[in-house]
């Protein structure tokens, strides 16, 4: 089996926001073996010298649409999946290439599409996929306008999400996407931007569909994710066992209470508002549907402060559509200013692997943890932009031990 061995690192210790000067790191098998601050012994089939630059954990992006190829979801759910899974390899490089080496996909990947990056057959990030999002009638997943009575495209193919009312069938729905391996369940459980009818402000689904899809995720060992944005939905979803909130741009300190009760987690996604209030129509949206960002755009900063002064765990979220996914970096420095480069760091590194159940599996430099690695040039706890600079900061990118950057 081949060894690497890295030399000269200097390791970012995400947990504890501090680097560990002059180590060398062996890898063999997709996974770290050893760490020492001495020469470890034996022979390597290949050694990189470091040569004192930064080396990290692979980033995290927890909310991620590999599939959303435009921001035009009534219009992605008419189109040949096989088109769609063609356009979104070029997404899942360049998710790569700025130094992403794990996505959890909220919504439109599938077994496939994980499958494929995990052979290399295409190039990108190693996939988590909820399968699609469930939805009530009338709610965030379903795309049918007003007027509508059916719907010219279908739920299984290339949409986002799918339709389901009542105990049994959201349990159904479940199941299904259980059996078709998703890695996390996704509950849309409150209006959203690029949806036709629902309001930001409802809630969706009533409290015994919200604990029936909990149970049979639980029972799964798998985590549920929440899209929801006010705090009547939130406070709704926490105490029902939902691990991670998406959003969460019009929570209160109640919310904030909540989520340090049951350890659940907060995925903010300020890059998406900042970049559709900025091109989305541009980019294909709606006209109409763009309005309603500018109803939680500036509230999410919000809630991003009120999270951060209440010590809530947070996640590191995209959720950019389209052509904006070249936008993914910028949720750094959307958040900079009120979150230290420490905290930003573990929310896109060993906060996911603990929020998913995988703690010690990626998101660290430790012995045991995949060999998902990066190597920047400048130090991210000093200034968090060697992380939004991949073109000049980003030496290597490592993922399960193979080398898809290297300019060392």
């Amino acid at each position: 089996m081949t060894t690497t061995r890295l030399i000269n690192a200097n390791v970012v210790d995400t947990r504890r926001g501090e680097i560990l000067t002059d180590q060398e790191v062996r890898i063999q098998g997709g996974r770290i073996v050893e760490i020492s601050d001495t020469p470890l012994t034996g022979e390597d089939d290949r050694t990189i010298d470091l040569k004192g630059h930064f080396l990290m954990p692979g980033l995290v992006d927890s909310h991620v649409h590999v599939t959303a190829i435009t921001p035009n979801f009534a219009l992605l759910e008419t189109l040949s999946p096989f088109y769609v899974g063609a356009k979104s390899s070029e997404l899942l490089e360049n998710m790569l290439m700025r130094g992403f080496t794990t996505v959890r996909d909220a919504g439109g990947a599938d077994y496939g599409l994980a499958k494929a990056v995990e052979e290399d057959s295409l190039l990108g990030p190693r996939i988590l996929y909820a399968g699609n999002a469930l939805s009530q009638t009338g709610g965030h997943a379903d795309m049918r306008g007003p007027g509508q009575q059916t719907f010219e495209g279908c739920f299984c193919c290339a949409g986002l999400g799918r339709v389901c009312d009542g105990v049994s069938e959201v349990r159904r729905a479940a199941r299904d996407e259980i059996r078709k391996g998703a890695t996390q369940i996704k509950i849309m459980a409150s209006g959203g931007v690029s949806s036709p009818t629902d309001r930001i402000d409802s809630t969706q689904f009533s409290i015994e569909e919200i604990d029936a899809i909990v149970e049979e995720a639980t029972a799964a060992n798998i985590h549920t994710m929440a899209h929801a944005y006010t705090a009547r939905a939130i406070n709704r979803l926490i105490p029902r066992g939902v691990r991670t909130i998406e959003h969460g741009n019009l929570m209160d300190e109640e919310s904030c209470r909540l989520f340090l009760e049951h350890d659940a987690y907060l995925t903010p996604t300020l890059s998406t508002y900042d970049a559709l209030a900025k091109e989305g129509v541009e980019a294909g949206m709606a006209a109409h549907l763009q309005q309603k960002v500018f109803d939680v755009l500036d509230a999410g900063g919000r809630a991003l402060e009120m999270a951060h002064r209440h010590g809530v765990k947070m996640l590191y979220g995209s959720d950019l559509l389209g052509r904006m996914q070249r936008h993914q970096l910028n949720e750094f420095h959307l958040r900079k200013d009120v979150v230290p480069a420490a905290e930003l760091i573990r929310s896109a590194t060993c906060n996911a692997a603990d929020a998913y159940g995988y703690k010690g599996d990626f998101g660290e430099v430790i012995p045991g943890a995949r060999s998902d690695l990066l190597v920047l040039k400048d130090n991210p706890l000093d200034d968090i932009n060697a992380l939004t600079q991949p073109n000049e900061q980003l030496l290597m990118i490592m993922k399960a031990g193979r080398l898809y950057k290297n300019l060392l």
